[in-house]
């Protein structure tokens, strides 16, 4: 599981995107509409991408993220006295008995970019009518669209 939170001036998005053994890629992307700071948003997605698996009824899971103050706080390795944070960091260390095998890694962010620029793209998008948007089809192409077209 891959995940991202942004905080920018056009608002706050996050992004999960969940990748199966197979290779199948199940992107989620959220945009919050309430104010947060970046480490916020960043434990949000954390926290979305652990519920969608706990739906799904994945046991073992990988949860990579480019949060390196996230990482080493879930892992116990730093504290933090931040009461916002310490809410979000108990939630975590409660959602993760719910696996029976998960482990946390740190990557650089261009490891992550996905989930990065999902949730960017949902933190910059004003959508104020609607609490959907239809997913929008990611498709990766090896040739050149001409060489597509039956013509």
């Amino acid at each position: 599981m891959f995940f991202d939170g942004v905080a920018n001036f056009k608002g706050v998005g996050i992004a999960v995107v969940l990748v199966s053994k197979t290779g199948q890629h199940y992107p989620v992307s959220v945009k919050l509409r309430f104010s947060c700071t970046n480490n916020m948003a960043e434990y949000e997605a954390c926290i979305l991408g652990l519920n969608i698996a706990i739906n799904m009824n994945i046991q073992e899971l990988l949860v990579i993220g480019d949060s390196d103050l996230l990482m080493h706080r879930v892992q116990r390795e730093w504290a933090t006295n931040n009461t916002k944070i310490l809410s979000y960091l108990h939630h975590v260390q409660e959602l993760r008995k719910r696996f029976t095998k998960i482990e946390f890694q740190h990557a650089p962010r261009i490891k992550n970019e996905f989930a990065n620029a999902l949730a960017t793209l949902s933190s910059m998008i004003q959508h104020l009518d609607k609490n959907f948007i239809d997913p929008i089809p990611v498709r990766i192409h090896s040739h050149l669209m001409y060489c597509s077209c039956p013509c």
